[in-house]
């Protein structure tokens, strides 16, 4: 069996089989899972340096105010540059993993209008919105390259060469129908693990520009004094 997956005769049968794209196909989605990654952090850290912690913000200011006070929020770390390489946490920023946590830490109580009536930099519906955010850039981040694996068939080609080099060699008689199985397998988890990153990264970044766009404009106009930029 493992003959057969390296044998060029085979492979190229192989590609035939399974829904392949070509490296410069699969490096392309793994970039845009990369950017998508970049700006869903960039809206997160917009909304808190440009809203969350904002201070003395008067009544009247609209949509930004929500009586937010107390200690900043900290950002979100983005691990990636504009370029797409990968960066490192700057001190005090919160990773994926425990955002949930950490930002619980500045959700304040709010009245029925939704404004904060204690100490909080975030009110109950931001804090979600935060998270459910976070929760699409981790998933873009963490599987964009097992998707462009599975895009490029080398996570199936491996799985071969496992089955051959650890399991039953009665196997080798029935490769054929293995591989078959296997692309069928992968065709499907490809399309539908594609669709849904695609779709809720989307989803979720159209959501945000349109809640955030008014409010982040008319703060950017007179942004507070020591408000942190993002690296």
């Amino acid at each position: 069996m493992d003959e057969w997956v390296q044998n060029p005769v085979a492979h190229t049968a192989f590609d035939d089989i399974l829904p392949c794209v070509d490296n410069s196909t699969a490096q392309e989605t793994l970039n845009k899972t990369k950017e998508t990654t970049f700006q869903l952090v960039g809206i997160v850290n917009q909304f808190i340096n440009n809203v969350a912690n904002l201070n003395n913000v008067p009544p009247n200011a609209g949509p930004i105010y929500y009586n937010q006070s107390g200690p900043w929020v900290p950002v979100l770390c983005n691990r990636f540059h504009p370029n797409n390489t990968h960066r490192n946490c700057a001190h005090g920023e919160v990773e994926f993993t425990n955002s949930t946590e950490e930002w619980r830490k500045y959700v304040c109580q709010v009245s029925a209008t939704n404004i904060c009536i204690t100490v909080g930099r975030l009110t109950p519906v931001y804090y979600d919105q935060l998270i459910s955010t976070v929760n699409v850039s981790y998933a873009l981040y963490h599987y964009g390259p097992f998707l462009v694996e599975l895009e490029e068939c080398s996570f199936v080609r491996q799985t071969l060469k496992e089955i051959s080099k650890n399991d039953c060699p009665g196997l080798t008689h029935h490769s054929r129908r293995i591989v078959v199985w296997l692309a069928m397998a992968s065709a499907a988890l490809m399309i539908s693990s594609t669709f849904w990153v695609h779709h809720s990264a989307q989803k979720r970044k159209q959501s945000y520009n349109g809640q955030y766009a008014s409010t982040i404009s008319e703060s950017a106009q007179d942004p507070p004094v020591g408000v942190r930029n993002m690296e």
